[in-house]
């Protein structure tokens, strides 16, 4: 088979990681991925930040989770009251994916970004997880300010990174009624 078909199929949303840091080299080859996506006129309207402060990546789960509690959904409650919870399930990377306000398409053409940045993951046997959970924590205004992110930037997802501390089962089936032709 096809290796990026390979990829794509084999890659999963890790959840548990080893507590090593990426090393450098693979770290910017993923990170790199991301910058070749495909992008609304080619706008590129992302920016990356990588947090590898363990003491900032906890604060960011906690507050977090303190929002996660004042949810209206029963599950999302549930989860920001789970004392052994941390929203980036200890990976030793998190990459924030900042959207440059006013472009064209910045939130699909950072979604594109990140799918490109999982991939390369992979294929580097790199675990990784896309985390929305984090935008409780983007929603602090004064927290945010940490990132230093360029004027006109703003978070919307964030990316744990990490190698690996357990192996994923095969992807579920996928459903058959998802194509349709038209000849």
């Amino acid at each position: 088979m096809n290796k990026i078909l390979e990829v794509i199929k084999s890659r999963r949303s890790i959840r548990k990681y080893l507590p090593e840091p990426l090393k450098q080299a693979e770290l910017d080859a993923i990170l790199e991925a991301g910058l070749y996506a495909p992008s609304a006129h080619n706008d590129q309207p992302w920016h990356f930040t990588v947090i590898r402060d363990r003491a900032l990546l906890d604060r960011i789960s906690r507050l977090s989770k303190e929002g996660m509690v004042k949810s209206e959904l029963d599950w999302m409650r549930a989860m920001g009251a789970n004392a052994g919870l941390h929203i980036f399930y200890g990976a030793p990377a998190v990459v924030v994916v900042s959207m440059r306000k006013g472009a064209l398409s910045p939130l699909v053409d950072c979604s594109a970004a990140i799918e490109n940045m999982l991939l390369a993951a992979e294929s580097l046997d790199i675990g990784s997880c896309w985390i929305g959970l984090a935008r409780f924590w983007f929603n602090m205004k004064e927290e945010v300010k940490r990132l230093n992110l360029p004027e006109g930037y703003e978070p919307c997802y964030s990316v744990a990174l990490g190698y690996k501390a357990q192996r994923p089962s095969k992807a579920l089936p996928r459903r058959s009624d998802a194509i349709a032709y038209i000849d």
